[in-house]
């Protein structure tokens, strides 16, 4: 296989990345047959997979176009995966060319990926860091290179926190990152749920994590906590596809089958 220039030397192109499946699963072009393979397989296991995902991706970008119309243009995304099709700083740069993006993974594979991505373009940066420590997160250079902390900042959750056992305080994690931004900056969240999930959805859905950590379902009770403190903007926290849709076609007529919940809250 011919090495493309965004798959840096040393990332292994003969195993499956969980980052390049979920690529694939939202329609980019960072992925390869090895990757594809194991999305097939887990969309075995639950054919609403890739719906979900792409339920996910779609917010990500209506939030974003959100937050840009709300004034602020710097954004800390954390848990980013692949900056694939539909990204952070292409959206936001897309409404204000001046918008400056701080992508944070954990997983080597997507932070390798996204620095080869990423190279040319100097309002963008990437950090490998994991969410359980958000005081390493704050303390990178590169962070305060880009971030003002004392301008707005909008803190971008989607799709990361379900990776987060109790044991590693999410609430405390997410409670760190709220006060370390000042007032109008917002906080955005996507979250898997157990919410009228059936049985046979909710042990697959421990098959079609990212990483191989147990994704933590939780309610939308458990969710709204994240947001203690803040305001949450309309329509609130509810099913990613009623989430500010660009057309009420695009709701579909089970949005809960989306299997997850999101919101956008902003520091008063």
């Amino acid at each position: 296989m011919t090495r493309p220039s965004w798959a840096p030397e040393g990332i292994d192109l003969d195993r499956p990345s969980a980052s390049r499946v979920y690529d694939y699963f939202v329609g980019g072009m960072h992925n390869f047959e090895i990757d594809r393979q194991l999305a097939r397989q887990i969309e075995a296991f639950t054919p609403n997979i890739a719906e979900t995902m792409r339920a996910n991706r779609d917010l990500l970008r209506r939030c974003v176009r959100f937050l840009v119309d709300a004034g602020v243009s710097q954004f800390l995304d954390i848990g980013s995966g692949i900056p694939t099709v539909g990204n952070v700083h292409e959206v936001a740069q897309g409404r204000d060319p001046s918008a400056r993006v701080v992508y944070v993974d954990i997983d080597p594979v997507a932070v390798a990926h996204s620095r080869a991505i990423l190279d040319d373009d100097p309002r963008t940066a990437v950090v490998q860091a994991d969410i359980s420590q958000p005081d390493v997160i704050l303390a990178d250079p590169q962070v305060a290179k880009l971030i003002d902390m004392d301008q707005p900042v909008a803190v971008l959750l989607l799709g990361v926190l379900h990776f987060v056992a109790d044991t590693a305080d999410p609430l405390g994690c997410v409670a760190a990152l709220r006060d370390s931004v000042g007032r109008g900056s917002f906080l955005a969240i996507t979250h898997a749920t157990s919410d009228g999930q059936p049985s046979e959805v909710l042990e697959a859905q421990k098959l079609s994590g990212r990483t191989s950590t147990e994704i933590m379902l939780r309610s939308k009770d458990e969710i709204a906590t994240y947001f203690d403190g803040w305001s949450l903007v309309e329509p609130g926290l509810v099913h990613l596809p009623l989430w500010r849709p660009d057309n009420p076609d695009d709701i579909g007529t089970a949005p809960e089958e989306s299997g997850a919940y999101g919101g956008v809250a902003r520091k008063i």
